[in-house]
């Protein structure tokens, strides 16, 4: 996908990658890169790279990011095309670190502390392919920590695979676990289900998550609630069979409801009452179900119908690595 060029380093030392997917952060950047460097400083043993991946951002953070490459060889910049997403931006970066010893995944408005990444770095040096930051407490609305426990819930019980609790993006992966999150190519990405699913040995360490330093989150409702669906249709057959108990408990009552009604007519036509109220509401009822029923099988034919077009992922408007930096590509 990308060329493998990296920065002049010493051979035999391990290289680590961290992706950074950047939405209109140009009020941080600058103080998330100096806290990743003051982080990093205190492993001279281990080479980085720094891959930012620029998300369509519309308020300087490219021009931001190119300084910080000019500054430090390390810095490799992407720039989608356009806003393609927080996922796909971070399937961008995990492209181009594809080689890396270990790749480091976190958003930058230090709402993931780079210093826990170090403790990430230590897991995987101790045998672990995969090492996830599982927050202990998070400074959020009481809104967003009642929908995260309810999605949560919700995804254990429905998911075909076990998804840890309390867990975003933030892990670091060994490379070959990265070579097999990248052989994963669906446009609709729950990226922390197909780490899950891609298996190897994964354990957890514990952090709290810190406020935002800077900005607004770019994962309003909307984008919340499609990442919801995407774990859950991309994970789980459960709505679908759902559907089906759901019909057959229906079509249970309907025959009571049958058995009822001759009961009635034949043996006690004296409780027989005209009217035609509970037939309306019997069919508004029926009729709201049905167009649910159809709605959940429409999202999954629609993911169906965006993976057979089979079109890239994203576009890169421009990349700049090392001493490098190429045009559209």
């Amino acid at each position: 996908m990308t060329q493998d060029r990296t920065p002049d380093r010493p051979a035999g030392r391990p290289l680590v990658a961290y992706v950074l997917p950047v939405h209109n952060e140009a009020g941080g950047l600058a103080a998330f890169h100096e806290a990743l460097l003051v982080a990093t400083d205190k492993r001279p043993d281990l080479d980085f790279e720094f891959i930012y991946v620029d998300d369509g951002s519309r308020d300087g953070s490219l021009d931001l990011l190119l300084d910080l490459r000019a500054a430090d060889a390390r810095v490799t910049v992407l720039a989608l095309a356009r806003n393609f997403g927080h996922q796909i931006a971070v399937t961008a970066g995990l492209d181009a670190a594809a080689g890396r010893d270990a790749v480091v995944v976190m958003d930058t408005d230090l709402q993931d502390p780079p210093e826990v990444s170090l403790l990430l770095i230590e897991t995987w040096e101790s045998g672990a392919d995969v090492a996830y930051a599982q927050r202990r407490t998070r400074r959020d609305s009481s809104f967003k920590r009642g929908t995260a426990y309810a999605f949560y819930w919700l995804l254990t019980r429905m998911a075909s695979i076990d998804i840890p609790r309390n867990v975003g993006d933030f892990r670091l992966m060994d490379r070959r676990v990265v070579d097999e999150v990248n052989r994963y190519r669906e446009h609709d990405r729950f990226l922390r289900g197909i780490v899950s699913h891609v298996g190897f040995r994964q354990e957890a360490v514990p952090f709290d998550r810190d406020p935002r330093y800077a900005g607004s989150s770019s994962y309003p409702l909307r984008k919340m609630l499609k990442l919801a669906a995407d774990g859950i249709l991309g994970f789980s057959t459960f709505p679908l069979r759902m559907i089906s108990r759901l019909g057959l408990f229906i079509s249970f009552l309907s025959l009571l409801g049958a058995l009822w009604v001759v009961w009635v007519r034949l043996f006690e036509p004296d409780r027989a009452v005209p009217g035609w109220a509970f037939i309306a509401v019997g069919m508004f009822l029926l009729g709201g179900l049905q167009l649910l029923m159809m709605g959940v099988i429409g999202s999954y034919l629609g993911r169906v119908y965006v993976e057979t077009q089979d079109r890239p992922l994203y576009s890169l408007a421009m990349m700049a690595r090392g001493r490098d930096r190429q045009g559209s590509l």
